[in-house]
């Protein structure tokens, strides 16, 4: 058998057997996990944004009954730690790094977050940890806060005058500056992207224990080998002495997938103690210390000549850091805007000048996809502010300057196999039956509301890390056991692995096992992020299986004294002989001659280039305009995704991210005052989307396959977030021009959209 031959991922839905546990209560996620007797950790966490530790003392903390230890930085340095956290930089304007402050895990002189851990108490009960706390005596000498969205004093780092963290620059500015001296028409829209944070289902939580001189760390993360590499750095231990384990984890979103500091601290004290210790997050702990997303303002220009077609495309980002260096966030969210900043259009010259700022503020990184919806916002708005002052159909726009030529390169020197970006931009009219939308609009108004509709055109660049791996093992039992270097947060793996694993081999889908996130039993993997994990694994996953079949072809070839053995019809068999033998029998007598080399497989690939996926969102709101109440009134999206593996799981990714999307644009907003104190704290504060915010989405997919894998798939996992923020903001802008409203920024809460309606009509 060749791999065209395959059966290999069919597009057909898919019954999602991790549900039946999850339904049932029978998840098993880092609490559910702690071993008995095991220690609390709480940790003493600054009130202040800024400012310098003048005194600390630990010693009534430690006199109260229960406690077993208490630690502050100086402390894990005596114990050998190294205390400071990787923290990622990025290429600057005039060449070497940006800035590289250190990130103490527990703070070493200053402050710089609210947040921010300063010591740990470990106790046997969470009561006693939390007295202790209580106990401790700090003085904090306050200094001024850093809050804006630009270089200022004071300097957080001394390392960053002015607080800048890096100056990046991609394309060519002279070149845009020239075409958009030749242009016929020049437009400049100002895009704010709010800040928001994760608010995983399942908060940050981990467990560390010390047996035989080895480190246990269960935590609820995206992969294993990050966390396992850092500890082994941090604790000076050889990483065959460190293992990592991922157990069902309630959501991540990139927000797990680096190491944060509760998890070097509570490995050291368990180290120190030899015994397990144990700290799950709350829920107000999440908000001040989990990465939180965007938080950047983009300044886009884009020119266009006296036929309507783009000249030239240039912006202007400025990013905030947070307090310290993300782990590679920083680069992800740089670079991948600069991988999608022209979104489906074909553009002759643009650049992009983007610098980040350090503020008192938690870190920033990236999740949801960080990156791509900011850079396909950006270019959406402004496409759509381009039509308005252009006065021609913003679809029109779109179709004239949609990229029709592939393969084609970006100005970030990557190659878009393949693609239809027109062709599915009609589906999405039809699909979305914009030709009825006048007569929905003539009765909105008739009702005393306003209308708006908002279409983005969006892509996606997907990867994350281009290699992964795979191991096959045909059990006794003629079952498999895949291990996998993927790690689900929630998503289906278990059930789209094995599914692919039963088409591929003939063995039942339900004796086939996935093990995932243990550092000890899969030697290597690039964990969950960037929607890579079904294209990437289901490639290895390939690779592997066709790896064991040739085996046993030539294994077979020999028992039976023939030539042509081949894999057909799930069976081995060898023309002109009635021999056939299912893969687990075939095992079956592998395993009677000593060959393990047979039944045992693992193969490692990589991916030659990203996939890209894209499609078309368009919506419809309605607002009330004397309570500014918005209501998204009809949603329907239209994706390429390539090759689909299960339709009903990749629709359920896309509500989902729609509904991220929807979140970010009307609801969710992580906000500070003068201060530097967040003040949407918690789930009274921060505005979560429910399920009633949202009508039911008309979903379609007119899949082309990709070339950059043999699978064909481009991936689906954010596509959802990515169209969704670009087409609610040109909705609501669309909806509020007729009133003279010409400026627009998320979240689009009531209050907001009453007070700029206000401010029209006086």
């Amino acid at each position: 058998m060749n791999a065209s031959q395959m059966k290999f991922g069919t597009a057909q839905p898919l019954k999602r057997r991790e549900d039946v546990r999850f339904l049932t209560g029978q998840g098993r996620y880092v609490a559910d996990l702690i071993p008995a007797g095991a220690l609390h950790a709480v940790f003493l966490r600054s009130d202040y944004p800024h400012g310098e530790i003048a005194a600390l003392d630990l010693s009534a903390a430690r006199e109260v009954p229960g406690v077993n230890l208490v630690l502050a930085a100086a402390d894990l340095e005596a114990m050998g730690v190294t205390i400071g956290m990787k923290g990622d930089q990025i290429d600057t304007r005039g060449g070497g790094l940006g800035a590289a402050p250190e990130r103490p895990v527990l703070a070493k002189d200053r402050v710089r977050f609210v947040g921010e851990a300063i010591a740990v108490v470990v106790a046997d009960t969470l009561a006693a940890a939390r007295d202790a706390i209580d106990l401790i005596s700090i003085e904090i000498n306050v200094h001024e806060v850093a809050l804006r969205l630009m270089p200022e004093e004071p300097t957080i780092h001394p390392e960053a005058p002015q607080n800048l963290a890096f100056d990046y620059v991609i394309g060519d500015e002279a070149s845009v500056a020239a075409a958009f001296a030749k242009s016929a028409h020049v437009l400049e829209v100002e895009v704010v992207h709010n800040r928001v944070t994760a608010a995983p289902m399942e908060p940050r939580a981990a467990f560390a224990e010390w047996s035989e001189g080895r480190l246990h760390l269960c935590v609820n993360g995206q992969g294993v080998w990050t966390q396992r590499n850092e500890l082994s750095r941090m604790l000076n231990l050889p990483r065959a002495q460190v293992r990592v384990t991922n157990p069902d984890v309630g959501g991540g979103f990139g927000m797990k997938a680096m190491t944060y500091p509760e998890y070097v601290v509570i490995a050291a004290a368990a180290r120190a103690l030899q015994r397990p210790v144990a700290w799950v997050s709350t829920r107000a702990e999440a908000m001040l210390t989990d990465n939180a997303g965007r938080d950047l303002v983009a300044k886009a220009e884009i020119g266009f000549d006296a036929s309507h077609k783009i000249t030239g495309y240039r912006v202007n980002l400025v990013s905030n850091l947070g307090a310290y260096n993300s782990q590679f966030g920083q680069a992800i969210q740089t670079e991948l805007f600069s991988k999608v900043l022209t979104g489906i259009y074909d553009v002759p010259v643009a650049s992009l000048a983007a610098i980040g700022v350090y503020t008192n503020s938690v870190p920033i990184d990236a999740y949801r996809g960080a990156g791509r919806p900011e850079a396909i916002l950006t270019i959406e708005r402004v496409m759509d502010e381009a039509a308005r002052h252009l006065g021609v159909d913003p679809v029109t726009l779109r179709q004239k300057n949609a990229i029709r030529s592939f393969p084609y390169m970006t100005m970030a020197d990557e190659s878009i196999d393949g693609g239809d970006f027109a062709g599915i931009l009609d589906a999405a009219v039809a699909h979305a039956d914009i030709a009825g939308y006048a007569a929905r609009a003539a009765a909105s108004k008739a009702a005393g509301r306003l209308r708006g509709l908002g279409i983005a055109s969006y892509i996606e660049a997907i990867l994350g890390d281009s290699h992964e791996i795979a191991r096959l093992v045909l059990d006794e039992d003629g079952g498999a056991t895949l291990y996998v270097g993927t790690q689900s947060n929630g998503q289906g793996h278990e059930s789209v692995f094995s599914r692919m694993v039963a088409e591929a081999t003939g063995i039942d889908q339900a004796m086939v096992r996935i093990v995932e996130g243990d550092s000890d039993r899969i030697a290597k993997g690039g964990g969950t992020g960037g929607s890579r994990s079904v294209t990437v694994q289901g490639t290895a996953t390939r690779a592997t299986v066709l790896s064991m079949v040739a085996g046993f072809e030539a294994f077979l070839a020999e028992e039976w004294g023939v030539d042509g053995v081949s894999f057909d019809d799930l069976r081995f068999g060898a023309p002109g002989t009635n021999l056939r033998l299912t893969l687990a029998e075939a095992a079956a007598l592998a395993r009677a001659k000593g060959r393990q080399d047979l039944i045992d497989r693992s193969e490692r690939i990589q991916l030659d280039g990203r996939s890209f996926p894209n499609g078309v969102h368009i919506t419809e709101v309605e607002i009330d305009p004397e309570t500014g109440g918005l209501t998204i009134d009809r949603y329907s999206v239209m994706d390429d995704f390539g090759v689909l593996v299960a339709p009903n799981l990749v629709e359920g990714q896309v509500h989902g991210g729609i509904a991220q999307g929807f979140g970010q644009a009307v609801t969710e907003w992580l906000v500070q005052d003068e201060g530097g104190q967040v003040v949407t704290g918690s789930f009274m504060d921060y505005g979560m989307p429910r399920a009633d915010d949202l009508p039911m989405i008309r979903f379609a997919e007119r899949g082309i396959p990709t070339r950059s894998n043999p699978l064909g798939m481009k991936g689906c996992g954010e596509a959802g977030t990515v169209g969704a923020l670009a087409a609610i903001s040109n909705a609501v802008r669309d909806a509020l021009a007729p009133l003279g409203v010409t400026e627009v920024a998320m979240p689009f809460t009531p209050t907001r959209i009453w007070t700029w309606i206000e401010e029209a009509r006086a």
